[in-house]
């Protein structure tokens, strides 16, 4: 075997196994059954973490005023974290019960999370947590999705998170589609097999009784990614909640972005080099297949780097075979892996809701994984907390 085919094999490996993991995926994407309807008992505490979110955080709480649950049953605490503008003031006023933090030493999402935890646990008010971004707004039937899994057993639940802003541009509009494809598509197919959807940040859950057991400790950059990954270790999934949904604002322009995009990606390649080996420990001698997959899930990178992989094995194999015929069979693979990517894509598409727009909006997912070379390369930031830009008029 000469050192060019293996150099073509090892650039195969990654993509056949990316390739396979969300081929997989989008056939077993299928809509869920319905969840039964819950008794309208359970009491939630809902955390909105905030940091500086001036221009948003009235918005999110009416939403949230507006959830079908009972009124007595459920609190909006917001956690006004290191504010410097008036978060806390127009959150109290849009109705939310604010408690503020300041601790300059400790910032970030995973410690205002942390705080908030403790204090509704404390109260011993509620039954569960439910986490929705500051800039968020979310389904009138949110709580009752939650309330009819834990009833059922669950202890712990995601949400559908989607895109609030997706006609802000084509940017916003390929991020719809790349949601609809990690989110709704792997969430599906996890939770048809029995697996953890994980935990995606924004529009989950989980019960005062687990965090009891499991207290939240997760406060790197994607401390959504690490607590999820904490509760798989632990022997419990997260089980996902198909009919609800938390739809975020997306940066739209380049530089926000591309600074953002830097921050998560960062997240999540430390957690790969940390968590991929407890992970794949777990699943070996406790034959979790919880663990497996949460491993699995981590190890598929963005589809940019897919893609990237994707077409260099194609661009090399093609090359190769002028002068090693035999690589004629990489170029198949590397073919047979771009149209398994495609047929995730347009899955993810088509759950969008985008419709023709979206569909001639994927012409320019090219520029896109252009553009995110330059951001893969940069210097990584800080993990603590940094105040999405927003762009409002």
């Amino acid at each position: 075997m000469t050192l060019l085919y293996m150099f073509l094999l090892l650039l195969a490996l990654p993509a056949v196994a990316a390739s396979a993991y969300l081929l997989t995926a989008t056939l077993l994407s299928g809509a869920l059954p319905p969840a039964t309807r819950s008794s309208r008992k359970l009491r939630f505490d809902i955390v909105v973490p905030a940091h500086d979110e001036a221009t948003v955080i009235e918005r999110a709480v009416t939403s949230l005023r507006r959830l079908d649950w009972p009124a007595g049953k459920f609190r909006i605490l917001v956690v006004a974290d290191n504010c410097a503008d008036a978060t806390a003031a127009l959150a109290r006023n849009a109705g939310a019960t604010v408690i503020e933090r300041r601790d300059l030493s400790n910032r970030g999402k995973g410690y205002a999370l942390d705080f908030a935890f403790n204090k509704s646990l404390k109260d011993a008010i509620a039954d569960a947590v439910v986490v929705v971004d500051a800039d968020s707004e979310v389904s009138d039937n949110l709580l009752e999705a939650f309330a009819a899994r834990i009833e059922n057993g669950a202890v712990a639940v995601q949400a559908h998170y989607g895109v609030l802003n997706p006609l802000a541009s084509w940017r916003t509009r390929l991020i719809t589609m790349a949601k609809a494809s990690f989110h709704i598509v792997r969430s599906r197919a996890r939770e048809r097999l029995g697996l953890s959807c994980g935990i995606r940040g924004n529009g989950w859950c989980v019960t005062h009784a687990l965090l009891r057991e499991l207290p939240f400790c997760a406060y790197s950059i994607t401390e959504d990614l690490e607590y999820g990954i904490t509760l798989g270790l632990a022997g419990y999934r997260v089980h996902y909640a198909d009919e609800a949904h938390a739809k975020g604002e997306m940066v739209s322009g380049g530089v926000a972005a591309g600074k953002q995009r830097q921050r998560w990606e960062g997240g999540r390649m430390q957690l790969i080099r940390t968590r991929t080996l407890p992970l794949l420990r777990a699943a070996l001698y406790r034959r979790s297949k919880v663990c497996l997959d949460l491993a699995l899930d981590l190890l598929v990178l963005p589809l940019s780097y897919v893609s990237m992989n994707i077409a260099a094995l194609i661009v090399c194999s093609g090359i190769a075979m002028w002068w090693q015929p035999e690589a004629r069979i990489l170029l198949w693979i590397g073919v047979i892996c771009a149209a398994s990517l495609l047929l995730y894509v347009l899955r993810g598409w088509r759950l969008s809701g985008l419709g023709r727009q979206g569909l001639f909006d994927l012409m320019y997912a090219p520029f896109f994984v252009l553009w995110k070379i330059p951001v893969m390369l940069g210097r990584r930031e800080s993990a603590g907390w940094v105040s999405t830009e927003r762009e409002r008029a």
